[in-house]
């Protein structure tokens, strides 16, 4: 029986089972384990006061979240083991972590009445809530309910204004911005043609003018949502009695994690998760979202698909269908499959040296010659990203598109043919919508591929932060010369960049697991094209 077990070959199909299982298990665990460690950054942690013996026989109190422990190899457990803790308050500390030995822990408690600030800058401040100035009037500890009142209506107003504020700069200032830009190479591109007579640059001055005096009138507006946003303050005691004034302009949120009910800290949350996909990233990308990442991630894979797709199934076509199979073909063939096999940064150095320099150059030099010296195109950007990933993608499509086309018995083209039709009619309305499903395969391992890369992108496109999304209002709308955030970029620099590494670590995790969601869903709506495709021209295979 064991002997006819191997001889029949049953065993290898268990062990390719068995392998296939383990490695599912590999990556859900591991996908797993990015998710535990990310999606726990948003949970409020408790608030704990730590008593530590110094050295000199003193004693000093510290208080923050714990992040976690380390042990030294070979230590021990209680002696030598490190406790990790982020006491925030930067502007006082230089740092927000403090590690801490657990031997000169004398003793551990709870925080009663901590405030948690969530700072636009300086990060997170603990301390205790002494008196908030709101409206000219001074608000103290007397009455605790009412100073909390005052607090949140405070950092509600101020949040409020601040995102007034905040549309007037990116919305009405960055059009008007945009227009007088457009003036100014204007007028540079009718000096380059001589034909900038005194009535056309009349007419532009006239507009600038204009441009100006709405300008001043923004602006204006303004300063006085800014100063409305700093007139409330708050002010806490840290645990070293130490007393910081806050303007509330600078607050995000503030809560008191200790006395949260688990509802509450679950509303919390939620709250901060959304805010992670949401929001535009802070101090040094170590907090706030990912918002323009994920923006420009998306983006960039759509645009590489629509440029690979045509490409990879037109060299396919030609390929299977009209080419002469013979060495010339063969060689062609190799070719390809090596190129899937090129490291990506090859691809990288090539599209900086081709797309960027020489394509880019030459296209500033016929179409943009008022914006010079200053480049246009001729620097990384949006398309030479997209074109790039599209080249490093494109053996993938024509492989996975020319195996669909061998698969397409011949009796059907030879019928088509039959009936009257032309070889083109016969690739368009036959061949092609039968081969669907694999183009549709070869687009999903594109994406897969495309959406994770890191390396070509720091050198075609992809910058720490952009200012402006690469889609926007202002004419023509999709901007392919701007820069853009990449999700895997934005791992790299928050993960080795950072000068904050312990609050960025976290971030690392959460950020990882978002861009696999991402890759996921973009992967789903692709399989689900395939799989409508597939059932529509399944007759045609019968």
């Amino acid at each position: 029986m064991k002997d006819k077990f191997f001889k029949s070959g049953e065993c290898w199909v268990w062990f390719n089972a068995g392998a296939i299982a383990i490695a599912l298990v590999m990556v859900i665990g591991l996908v797993l384990l990015i998710a535990a460690r990310g999606l726990s950054h948003f949970w409020p942690s408790e608030i704990t006061i730590y008593e530590v013996q110094l050295e000199d026989g003193s004693k000093q109190l510290s208080m923050g979240e714990e992040y976690g422990e380390e042990l030294p190899k070979g230590g021990d457990p209680i002696a030598d083991k490190q406790i990790l803790l982020k006491v925030g308050n930067r502007e006082l500390y230089g740092l927000d972590f403090r590690w801490l030995k657990n031997k000169n822990v004398v003793k551990t408690e709870l925080a009663t009445d901590v405030v948690v600030i969530e700072r636009r800058e300086w990060g997170n401040f603990y301390g205790f809530l002494e008196q908030v100035e709101f409206d000219g009037q001074v608000f103290t500890q007397n009455d605790e309910d009412v100073l909390l009142a005052k607090m949140h209506e405070a950092i509600d107003r101020a949040n409020e204004l601040h995102e007034k504020a905040r549309d007037l700069e990116k919305d009405d200032i960055g059009a008007i911005n945009y227009d007088l830009e457009e003036l100014r190479l204007e007028r540079r591109r009718l000096e380059l043609k001589d034909e900038d007579t005194p009535e056309v640059l009349a007419e532009i001055a006239s507009q600038e003018k204009e441009l100006r005096e709405k300008f001043e009138v923004v602006q204006a507006e303004l300063f006085k949502l800014h100063e409305q946003a700093k007139r409330d303050t708050v002010s806490l005691v840290t645990i070293d009695d130490k007393r910081v004034n806050i303007v509330a302009e600078n607050i995000v949120m503030a809560f008191k994690p200790n006395e949260m009910s688990f509802l509450q800290k679950l509303g919390h949350y939620f709250l901060k998760a959304g805010e992670f996909v949401s929001d535009e990233p802070r101090e040094a990308n170590t907090e706030g979202g990912v918002f323009p990442a994920i923006f420009g991630t998306v983006l960039m894979v759509l645009l590489m698909s629509v440029m690979v797709t045509p490409f990879g199934v037109v060299a396919a076509v030609y390929l299977h269908e009209y080419a002469k199979q013979g060495f010339l073909t063969r060689l062609i063939r190799i070719a390809v499959n090596n190129l899937a096999g090129v490291p990506s940064i090859v691809y990288g150095v090539f599209g900086l040296g081709f797309f960027v320099y020489f394509l880019g150059g030459s296209i500033d030099d016929l179409f943009y010659p008022e914006a010079k010296p200053a480049p246009t195109f001729g620097t990384s950007g949006l398309m030479w990203a997209s074109i790039t990933l599209a080249l490093l993608t494109l053996p993938v499509v024509i492989v996975s598109t020319e195996e669909g086309l061998s698969r397409i018995p011949k009796s059907i083209r030879e019928g088509s043919l039959a009936l009257g039709a032309t070889k083109i009619e016969t690739l368009w309305r036959t061949v092609l919508p039968m081969a669907s499903p694999a183009m549709m395969t070869g687009l999903i391992l594109a994406i897969a591929r495309a959406a994770g890369e890191v390396a070509p992108l720091m050198l075609v496109g992809v910058v720490k932060l952009a200012p402006t999304l690469p889609l926007d209002a202002n004419a023509p709308f999709l901007h392919l010369d701007r820069k853009f955030m990449h999700l895997g970029f934005h791992i790299y620099d928050v993960g080795f960049q950072s000068p904050n590494v312990e609050a960025a670590r976290p971030l690392v995790y959460a950020t990882a697991f978002l861009l696999v969601l991402v890759i996921i869903l973009l992967n789903i709506s692709a399989i689900k094209i395939r799989n409508r495709l597939r059932e529509k021209f399944k007759s045609l295979e019968n």
